[in-house]
């Protein structure tokens, strides 16, 4: 198992309680676990409710929705239809800036496994369900965990699914449970309320890995000890500071902390810009970002959100417009490609920035940022996820805290800096769409048969000689390739 659970270190500022027993073992059994951290309360829903409630627990996965919020929602609908719920861990991380979950998984699993142990007993609930990512650590983990338990209350298993950006969102994960595509739904449907948004059409209690972790943890010490620690919310956060040139690193410390102060214990400078949240995230400007509290409403008084913990630093040295424009063209990759936001909008937006990269100033350079700008813009709020919305939010923050270094891009040269990609990416086998420009005669049709994924010049030929192919846009990119008259058209794949 040790080749498969290589992961980031792990360290802490101020009193461990999710990583407690980590810097002893690499690994907690159930042994090591239960010495660790003692053995596990009984509650009934109301003490879960309380114990929620009491220490202000909100979801540790994005969206920071309030997890008493959800588990009343899901007991409502059990008693009102009398269909007993599914309780689901959400541990399907696809951030790649960010490795906590990750950590808990493979690292901790008893610990998560703790915290809905205690939702599936007190809500009656009929099933236990853990989402992983397929060739991830928790594939191998989790299932030795659940092997040495035998104080479940219901059946539980794990299900495997696709390694991708958006099999982390709570519909796709719920689809895939129920055997179906690993995509947001395009009807948005409550997993409290079962139907079509529930597992197996059950009321649906689903968070993640962190969020059951800390529920374990509070269960335990009980909420006045558990508030004891953090400044503005209670208890500990889970961060994953990216350092360029360097491994991540999970760091477990008191809410509230500054993130100055991590960055500092990490050996990390705050660069020209600081990503705080991960991809669907926010930059801040680094003289905001030293001094903010590592809360949500701490970050969100200067713009930022803690979203999945994630935080990653820009170097002076790298060209801030080409590294936003690589991780708004995977972005735009990663895309369900459902909607008219993501086929159309976010592709869009990442073709301007990595115009606008290449620029050498002038009026393609300023149509390049002002495209980007008004794609992302006009993609806001019409997605059947949040997926055009995250992303939104992290381009345009970017425009906002590296306008000097977009400034240099549109009235001269360039800023003259390299693209190091520093900002962490996936190792997975790509696919792309290329152009023999020896061979192309502008017939159009590319355009016709892929009109997602090529786009014509005022010449009829194509804007770009290697275009990047998402999952979903494969289909198109080979009838291009096969169609193509002049036999111009090629896919390339890269492990």
């Amino acid at each position: 198992m040790s080749t498969a659970l290589e992961l980031p270190q792990v360290r802490r500022l101020g009193p461990a309680l999710l990583t407690a027993g980590l810097d002893r073992r690499h690994r907690l059994d159930l042994a090591a676990h239960t010495d660790v951290h003692g053995s596990l309360p009984h509650l009934d829903r109301d003490g879960l409710l309380a114990v929620a409630d009491r220490i202000e627990l909100r979801g540790r996965g994005g969206a920071g929705f309030p997890f008493a919020r959800k588990a009343r929602a899901t007991l409502a609908t059990a008693d009102r239809t009398g269909a007993p719920p599914v309780v689901v861990v959400n541990g399907a991380e696809g951030e790649p800036p960010s490795a906590k979950d990750r950590m808990l998984l493979s690292r901790a699993p008893h610990l998560v496994i703790d915290g809905a142990r205690l939702a599936a007993a007190a809500l009656g609930a009929e099933e236990l369900v853990i989402g992983v990512a397929a060739g991830g650590p928790g594939e191998v983990s989790i299932p030795a965990a659940l092997a040495e338990r035998t104080d479940l209350p219901c059946p539980a298993r794990t299900v495997c699914v696709p390694e991708r950006f958006v099999s982390g969102e709570s519909g796709a994960l719920i689809r895939g449970i129920n055997g179906r595509p690993v995509l947001p739904p395009t009807v948005k449907a409550r997993a409290a309320d079962g139907g079509n948004g529930g597992v197996r059409r059950r009321p649906t209690l689903l968070a993640n890995a962190e969020t059951w972790a800390q529920l374990a943890v509070a269960a335990r010490i009980g909420p006045d000890a558990y508030a004891s620690v953090g400044v503005h919310e209670p208890g500990t956060v889970l961060l994953t500071v990216n350092r360029a040139g360097a491994d991540q690193l999970v760091v477990e410390a008191p809410s509230g902390t500054r993130l100055g102060t991590v960055l500092e214990a990490c050996g990390v400078a705050p660069g020209v810009g600081v990503l705080v949240g991960g991809y669907h995230g926010a930059w801040l400007d680094p003289r905001e970002a030293l001094e903010a509290p590592l809360s949500n409403a701490g970050l969100a008084a200067v713009g930022g959100t803690l979203g999945a913990g994630a935080i990653a630093v820009l170097p002076a040295e790298v060209c801030a417009v080409g590294e936003i424009a690589r991780i708004a063209a995977w972005l735009a990759a990663e895309s369900a490609g459902q909607c008219g936001p993501c086929k159309r909008g976010l592709p869009a937006a990442a073709d301007a920035l990595a115009a606008l990269a290449a620029a050498g100033g002038g009026s393609a350079a300023l149509d390049a940022l002002e495209t980007a700008r008004h794609a992302v813009t006009t993609s806001q709020g019409g997605g059947a996820c949040s997926h055009p919305d995250g992303t939104a939010r992290f381009v345009l923050s970017a425009l906002d805290v590296f306008a000097e270094d977009i400034g240099l891009h549109t009235a001269g040269a360039g800023c003259g800096r390299p693209v190091r990609g520093v900002l962490p990416l996936p190792r997975r086998n790509e696919a792309t769409l290329e152009v023999d420009w020896s061979r192309c005669a502008g017939h159009g049709l590319c355009a016709v048969l892929a009109p997602d994924l090529i786009r014509l010049g005022p010449h009829g030929y194509p804007v770009s000689t290697t275009m990047p192919v998402a999952a979903w846009q494969e289909h198109g990119a080979r009838r291009a390739v096969n169609q193509c008259p002049a036999l111009a058209l090629r896919i390339r794949r890269r492990g």
